[in-house]
């Protein structure tokens, strides 16, 4: 099978197309529930809702594996929802503070429990051993980017 890497166009198509299958089925999940959200909102307003009350614009950042800009950018669209507010922490005025708002909390409420249906349907037909290995060799096809 490695032999057909090049013949299937790289691993990174094949990656890209399963990816776009999982954020496809969430897109989905959410226009259902009637909820306006993107993938990256949903990563970003949830791992706001993660850490808790004291977080921080940078934290998101280091947390997200998302760039700067990216993640103002849609920080800045979640604020404009009203779905999280944005102010400076108290004597530290170098840092944003986010916290979700009553509408970002019902957003959460609402779609945490569709999410968590989404990432069992992932891995419905894998044993342990299977998911520990493909875990293991996500992180070794990305130790082999990480020099490059």
């Amino acid at each position: 099978m490695l032999h057909q890497i090049d013949e299937i166009s790289g691993i990174g198509l094949h990656l890209d197309l399963v990816l776009r299958k999982v954020q496809d089925a969430y897109l989905r999940k959410f226009k259902e529930l009637g909820v306006e959200l993107t993938i990256e909102q949903w990563v970003i307003l949830y791992r706001i809702y993660q850490l808790g009350e004291d977080v921080s614009q940078s934290d998101i950042v280091k947390s997200n594996f998302r760039n700067r800009a990216t993640t103002s950018r849609v920080i800045g669209g979640l604020e404009r929802k009203a779905w999280i507010t944005k102010t400076r922490f108290e004597g530290d005025l170098k840092r944003f503070k986010l916290e979700l708002t009553p509408i970002g909390q019902d957003i959460i409420a609402k779609v945490e429990p569709y999410a968590h249906v989404l990432r069992k349907q992932a891995i419905k037909a894998l044993d342990n051993d299977e998911f520990e290995t493909f875990l293991r060799v996500l992180d070794k096809i990305g130790d082999n980017y990480e020099n490059f």
